[in-house]
């Protein structure tokens, strides 16, 4: 196969990866272990190979600032080649009995969600670096803060769904409980509102990255603008969601999908990449 029907191969693949897998996730919903898993190794071989065919194969050159930035923006991809698990997982179980059937694989679903958001804090990082190398400081630092300020509230969130709710419901469950103790709604609502403060700031901090990147030229205006107005987007329903609940109740909810904030960063990632296996990136830096 010619060498630009492999990337264009790979391009197409990686865009659709997220695409697909919430279609699985949320129209077949829950399937065996023994079924998704294989297919999920097999998916994160092939999202890796297309990485590599699309630009990261740029890591062997000695071009050491191109090597860093093919590193960060494979970081930002990391994290669906994890999620992309979630489309044999389906959505969270809406019952206690239901959680606690599927218990480790809950608990599971919410650690990968965890080291996800770590490498997108790597990303984040790694861009400001080389963004700094290119003149661009003032967006790219107000990005990172934000990603830092998000990360450890994103990873107490899904420590709390993964974890102290599936030990909750295992109580619930087994001492056949009919309802929570009082004191656990006023923790949801700590947790409803932690939720909305780490979405909102990964939102923010996606849309400054974009502002940062169209700067220097690492997004055209068309590219950057898209991303700025998606970002945006996600931030003002996330932001007023906490005030008009149900006016706001499914926009609301989509938008702070743990997975879904990143999807914004997975396509910055993807399109760094082909630039970069393009060599668009060596005359812009």
């Amino acid at each position: 196969m010619h060498l630009k029907a492999i990337k264009t191969t790979s391009y197409i693949y990686l865009i659709l990866v997220p695409v697909i897998g919430a279609a699985l996730a949320f129209g077949i919903g829950h399937v065996s272990y023994k079924l998704y898993l294989p297919i999920w190794l097999l998916n994160a071989l092939l999202m890796t190979l297309a990485s590599w065919c699309l630009g990261l194969h740029v890591v062997k050159q000695n071009n050491s600032d191109v090597n860093k930035l093919a590193i960060t923006a494979f970081f930002l991809i990391i994290p669906w080649i994890l999620i992309s698990m979630f489309a044999g997982l389906g959505p969270p179980p809406e019952t206690a009995e239901e959680w606690t059937k599927t218990a480790k694989e809950q608990q599971v679903r919410y650690f990968m969600l965890v080291i996800s958001g770590v490498f997108i804090a790597f990303g984040f990082v790694g861009l400001r670096e080389q963004l700094k190398l290119n003149g661009e400081y003032f967006y790219s630092t107000l990005s990172v803060i934000a990603v830092l300020l998000a990360l450890p509230l994103f990873m107490i969130n899904m420590l709390y769904w993964g974890f102290y709710l599936t030990e909750l419901f295992k109580f619930q469950t087994s001492s056949n409980a009919a309802n929570f103790p009082d004191w656990v709604q006023p923790a949801r609502q700590l947790f409803g509102l932690i939720s909305v403060t780490e979405v909102a700031l990964t939102y923010l901090a996606t849309l400054l990255l974009a502002l940062s990147m169209r700067r220097i030229g690492w997004l055209n205006f068309t590219s950057g603008t898209l991303y700025f107005f998606f970002s945006l987007l996600g931030f003002a329903i996330i932001i007023l969601s906490a005030f008009f609940q149900e006016t706001l109740k499914i926009p609301g909810f989509a938008v702070s999908i743990p997975a879904f904030p990143f999807l914004m960063p997975y396509f910055i990632g993807v399109n760094l990449l082909r630039d970069i296996g393009n060599n668009k990136m060596g005359t812009l830096m």
